[in-house]
């Protein structure tokens, strides 16, 4: 999807007088990436709305996927980056923005005029899936990806090695995309849920990652010897970094899935509008 290589490369993070590296990251494979995925997106809205009308491709839905891409940029281009190999929190703040916001901001800019090219392509993608397209796997892999990139060892991996680093992002850009897509995708098929499933399916999953987060929170040692340092930066020591990542992860999935269950409920109440609309209509031309 994407490269997260450094451009220009950065000439230490940490200062020599206790400063932090604060530089973009401009990587040309990032940058060419979010250009295209903009263009591709652009076009394929322009022609579903003088095909159908705002209904098939509103501006809110244009604005939606700016949004996931100003969330990746964020996460990637920004300083967040180098501020993420200095910080815990930071590192959390392109965790979450990857696997989230972003994901979630994609996943509702899209519509089924929009998916159209591609709607039965994804569907016998789906199918051939077999229990890897089901809902209990995507939630699965959320779960053991956060996890997972969060033992000490593979944390500082990623911290250390820029291949690693690429790895971990790819891997939670995919796990959040395949955890949303069952939630807010806009073409029906087996993986779309309602009522009782959705709330089993985002209460497991946020529970379980908002336990690593109090977790982090209330460790009483420092977990990642890559933010191990004398003192403080920023007026933060390394333990009280760690401390507000995990505090930051919980409450970012408790203030989510609060976000995305009202946007569920408003889609459902619009869903039964329309099948009543629908149901009146047909009553009336019997």
């Amino acid at each position: 999807m994407f490269a997260t290589s450094s451009w220009p490369p950065s000439a230490g993070l940490v200062t020599a007088a206790g400063g932090v590296d604060t530089a973009w990251n401009l990587a040309p494979g990032i940058v060419i990436a979010l250009m295209g995925y903009a263009l591709i997106y652009g076009l394929r809205w322009r022609r579903s709305r003088i095909e159908g009308g705002a209904r098939a491709a509103g501006y809110g839905r244009l604005a939606l996927w700016m949004l996931g891409l100003g969330c990746l940029a964020a996460a990637l281009v920004s300083p967040i980056d180098h501020l993420g190999e200095q910080f815990a929190v930071f590192h959390m703040v392109q965790h979450l923005l990857l696997a989230d916001l972003a994901a979630v901001a994609l996943t509702l800019a899209l519509t089924r005029w929009i998916l159209r090219p591609v709607t039965r392509r994804v569907q016998r993608i789906e199918h051939a899936a077999g229990p890897f397209g089901h809902p209990a796997f995507a939630a699965f892999a959320y779960v053991g990806v956060m996890w997972l990139w969060h033992v000490p060892a593979l944390y500082d991996a990623a911290l250390e090695h820029p291949a690693v680093h690429t790895l971990e992002h790819l891997s939670f850009a995919a796990a959040g995309l395949l955890y949303w897509w069952h939630l807010l995708s806009p073409i029906r098929s087996r993986s779309r849920m309602n009522g009782l499933g959705v709330v089993l399916y985002m209460a497991s999953t946020k529970v379980l990652v908002g336990f690593l987060g109090v977790l982090l929170t209330f460790a009483p040692s420092l977990l990642y010897e890559g933010y191990a340092r004398d003192g403080d930066l920023w007026g933060i020591t390394a333990l009280e970094d760690q401390q507000a990542a995990g505090a930051l992860m919980g409450l970012e999935q408790t203030v989510i899935m609060g976000i995305v269950l009202v946007v569920l409920f408003t889609r459902m109440l619009g869903e039964a509008d329309r099948e009543d609309e629908r149901a009146e209509r047909y009553g009336t031309t019997s």
